[in-house]
């Protein structure tokens, strides 16, 4: 004869669920702040956002990607050490409107930390 666990604990997933969630919240809490950012960055990244970027060429915008999901730091293959410049995949909003028009189409763009003024935001929309 088989035991029917969900009929003899009814409500045993729901402790389970709520003992691995306190889990988690406690070893959370036991983290370096570095490394809740890097959780937190980690599901972002996951579940995605609804990213701008906006390139200037002193006051003037030049360039705007919108529906950018993440912008990553480069780093070198051999050494593992930063590279000063950052990389994505959005779409080139050429016609500077903030939205996606027709013909506009996703692209991979990289841009420098030493020639580019830039502000990175989520859409509000």
């Amino acid at each position: 004869m088989a035991l029917n666990l969900a009929k003899t604990f009814p409500h045993a997933w729901r402790v389970a669920a709520a003992m691995t969630m306190a889990g988690g919240l406690l070893l959370l809490g036991a983290c370096t702040q570095e490394r809740q950012n890097e959780i937190r960055r980690s599901i972002q990244n996951w579940t995605g956002t609804d990213g701008v970027l906006e390139v200037y060429a002193g006051d003037k915008l030049v360039r705007r990607f919108v529906k950018i999901d993440k912008l990553s730091t480069a780093y070198g293959t051999d050494d593992g050490a930063a590279r000063p410049y950052r990389y994505g995949y959005g779409v080139l909003d050429a016609n500077l409107d903030g939205k996606v028009s027709d013909g506009e189409k996703r692209v991979y763009f990289e841009f420098s930390d030493y020639s580019t003024a830039y502000v990175f935001y989520e859409n509000p929309s």
